[in-house]
């Protein structure tokens, strides 16, 4: 199975308008289709996608996901984005919204996670391009933990506008 990308998510969440607020207001989502108390389809900034996620309410009485605590389950999405300095105006808008809770170096890849109002984990990141990559390094962020991400750093190191993911999760152009 040759999966080039992930399509689109499926959520489950509590109020559809508190969720539309927060995936358009704090990410940029457009809302695609609107369906008042049952579903929306939502697209991400800069996608060309039919919709990158869909959400189907379920009420004000749903519990909690458990998952990873008492129940197998997703733990969480990760979006990538294309800058190190739209990571950080993220990091910024996240933390406005109360949904940013923790942040990451994973050696080639700098991340944040945040919850959407229902609780749910995503991840923001940013990926290192192919020509910063070397076996040194990949061996390093083999045997890495998690350390906590310094993201003024990591823009002095790369740029604030060096492009993510060139030659790693999206291909080199010309």
């Amino acid at each position: 199975m040759p999966v080039t990308r992930l399509n689109h998510a499926v959520l489950y969440v509590r109020d559809l308008e508190r969720t539309r607020d927060f995936y358009e207001n704090a990410l940029g989502f457009r809302t695609l289709i609107w369906m008042p108390g049952q579903g929306a389809f939502f697209q991400a900034p800069g996608s060309t996608n039919d919709h990158d996620l869909g959400v189907f309410q379920i009420g004000s009485g749903a519990a909690p996901s458990s998952a990873g605590r008492t129940t197998v389950g997703l733990y969480h999405l990760a979006w990538e984005v294309d800058t190190l300095a739209e990571l950080d105006r993220l990091r910024t808008v996240l933390d406005q919204w109360g949904a940013l809770v923790g942040a990451s170096d994973h050696v080639t890849t700098k991340s944040l996670y945040a919850k959407d109002p229902d609780g749910i984990e995503f991840e923001v990141c940013w990926i290192l391009p192919a020509e910063h990559v070397s076996d040194d390094l990949r061996a390093e962020a083999k045997e890495a933990r998690p350390r906590p991400l310094d993201l003024a750093a990591e823009i002095e190191r790369f740029g604030a506008d060096t492009r993510g993911g060139v030659g790693v999760s999206m291909p080199v152009t010309s």
